[in-house]
């Protein structure tokens, strides 16, 4: 008799997460530094020149946090109101004359689209800067947008993770949030959401349970993404 063939174990592939929750600004299009821009001529204009110190307050956050910071630290008679409205505008001008895909993100998403896989976008972005970029890079890619005016609070609270994961249906725990700053990613780990950090800035982001970092969204798959969905939460 012929003698048997010991057989050999499959590796098991990971399933694919219930969802990926995308960031915007800095993760998949290169707009932080469009924002960086639009705050620091705000700032030049109030003889606060930005340094270091003031990007914690300035990337990854919302219009109205950042104004708020540029009222507080320049000492200025202009409102706070008045502030936001001028970054907000410089912001999307500067967004509409020039929106530019990061490396890997737009193949990232063909990938997830082949494979079935929802996808959202949610940003703390106004409603008008996101609809910029979606009509550059196309409004297709994703099942539900999130902006800022979306929800009571923007990021780094949880509730624009929460309700991109309740308008799709999901358990947040069951889906990848892929940020690029230090406030995306708070924002989507207290929504309870597996993080995937691709920084943008040299702004450091800390360690976390269900937190990932890597270099390029050129070196995500779905097998990656199915590991980090499939891990426990804490």
């Amino acid at each position: 008799m012929p003698e048997s063939v010991p057989s050999v174990p499959v590796p098991s592939v990971p399933a694919p997460p219930a969802a990926v929750l995308f960031d915007m600004d800095g993760t998949l299009v290169d707009t932080e530094q469009l924002w960086w821009q639009a705050a620091a001529e705000l700032a030049e204009e109030l003889d606060h020149p930005l340094t270091d110190q003031d990007a914690p307050e300035v990337l990854g956050q919302a219009v109205e946090h950042t104004a708020a910071h540029l009222h507080r630290v320049s000492g200025t008679d202009r409102t706070e109101a008045e502030l936001a409205l001028v970054l907000g505008e410089s912001f999307a001008a500067k967004v509409a004359a020039e929106t530019v895909p990061r490396p890997g993100a737009l193949a990232l998403l063909a990938a997830l689209r082949e494979a079935r896989v929802p996808t959202a976008l949610v940003s703390a972005s106004p409603r008008l800067v996101v609809d910029l970029v979606l009509s550059a890079i196309g409004r297709d890619w994703f099942a539900v947008t999130m902006a800022a005016e979306d929800t009571p609070r923007t990021k780094p609270a949880p509730d624009p993770y929460l309700a991109a994961a309740e308008r799709l249906g999901l358990d947040p725990a069951a889906c990848v949030a892929v940020e690029d700053t230090p406030t995306g990613v708070a924002s989507a780990a207290a929504a309870g959401c597996a993080v995937l950090a691709v920084p943008s800035t040299a702004v450091p982001i800390p360690d976390g349970e269900r937190i990932t970092l890597l270099d390029s969204l050129e070196l995500v798959d779905l097998a990656l993404l199915g590991k980090l969905s499939a891990a426990p939460a804490v």
